[in-house]
Order: structure tokens, then C-alpha cells, then sequence
């Protein structure tokens, strides 16, 4: 039984192998196999990817053999429970003298380059989220998706590529993942293998495990940029053109009811991130998710979150529960997160009754599945309400629609702004200010396009802009939006 090591905070000097680690290190078996350089002449080449501190050939068994066995060591050699008193570089610093400790007694050898690598996989399995750090600390990575311990993928630039990064084994990816959902005290196990969770900076979490998940558990991550983005840098990026931004800019000042509609992927949450930039600061606003993802910046901000139910399946707060809780609680804009479910109806009631500026998104190919989305979601609610009628308090709750889309390409665009003009019989009707056309596609398979609006003159919410002194910008946008579209044809 190896003796727990006494951890301060205090700064840490040369240790002289002190008797638990040399317990924990004659423990290891006698001959402790050597890192090997992996044959890899007949392994499939996997796409070039830019990790930092990337291992150049896939690790070996036997590389992972080692790891086991000096983690195994380290873990009875160190007290846990006066590491994590430690702050993260002082804990590190404990960590790595160990294991440094235990390498040199047992004399194994190792280059500088592989005892570095080993240290910090240790050090990432102890205090971070193991294999999966250095994939979250690259800003270029959209999502992470790990399929088992043996396959991880991610999204660069709309394209998905496998990595070279791996778990231990499926129980190391399930203490992961169970690391990550405790932190929002959320859990998952056999008896509630789904969970949706985030990360501290944001990020979207899924996790489905054994055993609705056959070849071990399954972990999503959608990333957050450490950057939030703003609608310059999405023009920059050729998402909206600079007169659509300032449509945009001026839509959300102007305190239109928006919503932002678009597929899995598409930038929605990215987008609603930054027509909340141009909310006033002195706004009482309240957000209501499924897992906290918006980043407002407005010192008035209020952050609701979802509840699952219990093991006894009690505790269940829903969406629906907290978009009627907000109108208690005086809110001057409301943001959901995601529509998906009969809080459709309580947030058009919001919009229609002096939330002005209220957002929300929701999953839809075009503005017109949109609207009937919004139809739809509020008739699966049970709402007995005839079909005009809903129409109706749809047509005067929600202003504009902004339509996302991920094209084939990888790229994401801005399609459409489009505005709800009213009702003409049973049908809602719609009129587009600006749209995306795609013109050609160049010779590295990226597709070509521009935005241009479509000429209307004087939108809906004129009066609106109007009231708040906007007009003239938006008259000249407009107008410059025509005059480049008649200077393109």
C-alpha cells in the first residue's frame, strides 16, 4: 500500500525521491517495455492536422501500457484531496515531479520529446480532460466528435477529418465525460445514458453512453470561439455582405422581433450572438437554454437553464417553464436559445404583449418552413387553437426572419433576410429584403455568390426605424444595396 504524498502550496524544490514515490515506483513490474516508434508503413494516412504538440506517428500500444501503469503508480503516490487545493500550475508541477520521479528511479528510457508528451498526457488525465485538451484549446475547431475511444473526428472549415487522438479504453472516455457533465450537476451512467451538458467557456456538450450507444460511449462537443464574433468579422468571413450587416445592425437596434432560422450547423446561436451586440446596455434582458451557450455582453443580462428530471423522474423544468416565468420577471427582451417545443406559443405571447426585440431560433431550411415550423410547434403543444388563429398571432409577433445555411462547400452564409408583412386570407405573407445568389464556384471547389437586396424601398418596420431615429441609414443601405446590385448586373 503505497503512502498518500503531503501537497502544499507552498513552492515546490527538487525532490529527492521521497519513500512514496520510490514505493509506487519499485511497484512497477521489472521490465517496464520502452517506448517504441510505432510501425506505421501499412497504417492508412490519416488528413494533416495542426494540433499542438502532435504526436507525428500514432502511439503505440506499448506507449499506452506505460501510461497506464505510471498513472496507476502516481495515483497511489499522491494525496488527491490536497491536490485539488492546488491551483492548476502548482497541481501540475506536484504531477510532473512525480512522474518525473518514478521515470528516472525506474530508468527508463525515454527521449526528452516523449517524456514531455508523457507528462503532459498525465497531467491532462489528472486535472483537464485528457486526450481531448489539445483539441479544445485550438480556436480553428468547430466541433469534436469522439466515436468510442478509438475515433475521434473534428470539424475545420466545414470539413470533417479524423485524428490521430485516443482514449485508454472505453471507462477513461466515460470518466471524461462524466467529468464534464457533474461540473453543470448533470450525470450519466447506464441508468441515464443522454445527457446534454457545456463546457465552462460555453461549449455544447452531448453525451450518449452505453448501452444505447453499441460501440462505447459517444461525445459531441460544438466549440465556442474564445473570440466571440461580431457581424464585421462574419462580413470579413463573406457570411453577409457590409449593407446586409448594417440591415442587420440596424434590426436589432430598432427592436424588431427576430427570428433567426437555419439547419443543424449553420451559425444560429453564432448569429443571434451578434445581433445581441447592438442591444441597448441600460436593457433588462433574459436568456432561457437548454444548455448556457449565449455570450451577451450587456451588464443586465439574466441566464436561465433547463432542467432534467431526477432518477425518480421529478425536477423537470422545461423551456415552457422558463419563458413563462420571464414574463414575471420584467424583462425588456427575451432570447431563447433554441425553439423546439410548445414554448413557441408563450414566446409569440412575449413578442406580441411589449417584449419588443425578443429572439429566438429555430431549425428550418427557409423562411417560409419557418413560419410553418412555428405552426407546427405550437399545435404538437395541444393547443386548441383553429389554424387562422395561430397564423394570426404568429404574422403580428415576429418581424424578421434572418435564414442561415451551411452550404456544400463547408461555408456558412446568410441567405435571406426576410420580413412578415401580414396576413392576405389563410397565408401569411413574406417579402425578402436581402438575398444570396450563388454564381459559380472557383477552382478549389468553393462556391461564389453575392448578397443584393431585392428593392424594396420602404420595409415594413419603416415606422418603427423611424421611432428610433434609423431611417435615414437604413434608406441608404438600401439604396446602396441597389445601386451595387445594378452596378453587378
Amino acid at each position: 500500500m503505497f503512502g498518500k504524498r503531503s501537497v502544499t502550496a507552498a513552492p515546490v524544490a527538487p525532490l529527492a525521491r521521497p519513500p512514496a514515490a520510490a514505493e509506487a515506483a519499485a511497484s512497477l513490474p521489472s521490465a517496464v517495455p520502452v517506448l517504441a516508434e510505432p510501425d506505421l508503413k501499412d497504417a492508412p494516412r490519416l488528413p494533416e492536422i495542426a494540433i499542438p504538440k502532435p504526436p507525428e506517428k500514432r502511439r503505440s500500444d506499448e506507449y499506452y501500457q506505460t501510461k497506464s501503469t505510471i498513472f496507476g503508480a502516481l495515483i497511489e503516490a499522491i494525496d488527491l484531496a490536497q491536490l485539488s487545493r492546488l491551483d492548476t500550475e502548482s497541481a501540475r508541477d506536484e504531477i510532473r515531479d512525480i512522474v518525473n520521479e518514478i521515470i528516472a528511479l525506474k530508468n527508463l528510457v525515454m527521449s526528452i520529446s516523449e517524456q514531455e508528451e508523457l507528462l503532459d498526457d498525465i497531467c491532462n488525465d489528472v486535472l483537464g480532460y485528457g486526450p481531448l485538451e489539445p483539441l479544445l484549446a485550438r480556436d480553428d475547431i468547430a466541433d469534436i466528435m469522439v466515436n468510442g475511444a478509438d475515433k475521434t473526428y473534428i470539424e475545420v472549415a466545414g470539413r470533417i477529418q479524423l485524428t490521430n487522438v485516443r482514449f485508454r479504453d472505453n471507462s477513461q472516455l466515460m470518466n471524461i465525460c462524466q467529468r464534464i457533465v457533474s461540473q453543470v450537476g448533470r450525470r450519466v451512467d447506464e441508468a441515464s445514458p443522454i445527457c446534454d451538458a457545456r463546457l465552462p467557456d460555453g461549449s455544447r456538450v452531448n453525451v450518449i453512453g452505453p448501452p444505447l450507444a453499441i460501440d462505447g460511449p459517444t461525445l459531441t462537443i460544438r466549440k465556442f470561439k474564445k473570440d466571440k464574433l461580431t457581424l464585421e468579422q462574419l462580413v470579413r468571413f463573406g457570411a453577409i455582405s457590409p449593407e446586409g450587416a448594417r440591415v442587420l445592425e440596424i434590426i436589432g437596434r430598432v427592436r424588431c422581433n427576430v427570428v433567426i432560422s437555419g439547419g443543424t450547423g449553420s451559425g444560429k446561436t453564432t448569429l443571434l450572438n451578434c445581433l445581441t451586440n447592438y442591444i441597448e446596455r441600460d436593457e433588462r434582458v433574459i436568456t432561457c437554454e437548454d444548455a448556457a451557450e449565449l455570450q451577451l455582453q450587456q451588464p443586465h443580462v439574466v441566464r436561465l437553464e433547463t432542467r432534467p428530471p431526477n432518477l425518480e423522474g421529478q425536477g423537470q423544468v422545461t423551456m415552457r417553464d422558463l419563458v413563462r416565468n420571464c414574463l414575471r420577471m420584467r424583462p425588456e427582451r427575451i432570447i431563447v436559445g433554441e425553439v423546439r417545443g410548445p414554448e413557441a406559443f408563450d414566446l409569440l405571447q412575449a413578442m406580441n404583449t411589449g417584449h419588443d426585440g425578443s429572439m429566438g431560433t429555430v431549425h428550418a431550411n427557409s423562411p417560409r418552413e419557418c413560419l410553418s415550423r412555428m405552426e407546427s410547434l405550437i399545435t404538437m403543444g395541444g393547443f386548441s387553437l383553429p389554424s387562422r388563429t395561430i397564423k394570426e398571432m404568429i404574422a403580428s409577433s415576429i418581424d424578421v426572419i434572418v435564414q442561415a445555411a451551411r452550404l456544400r462547400d463547408g461555408s456558412r452564409r446568410i441567405t435571406h433576410i426576410t420580413e412578415v408583412v401580414g396576413m392576405e386570407g389563410d397565408i401569411i405573407t413574406t417579402q425578402d429584403l436581402v438575398i444570396y445568389d450563388i454564381t459559380g464556384e472557383d477552382a478549389a471547389g468553393r462556391l461564389l455568390g453575392r448578397h443584393r437586396s431585392t428593392g424594396i424601398g420602404r420595409p415594413k418596420f419603416w415606422d418603427r426605424a423611424r421611432y428610433f431615429g434609423e431611417e435615414t441609414r437604413l434608406a441608404a443601405t438600401l439604396d446602396a444595396m441597389e445601386v451595387t446590385e445594378d452596378a453587378a448586373t
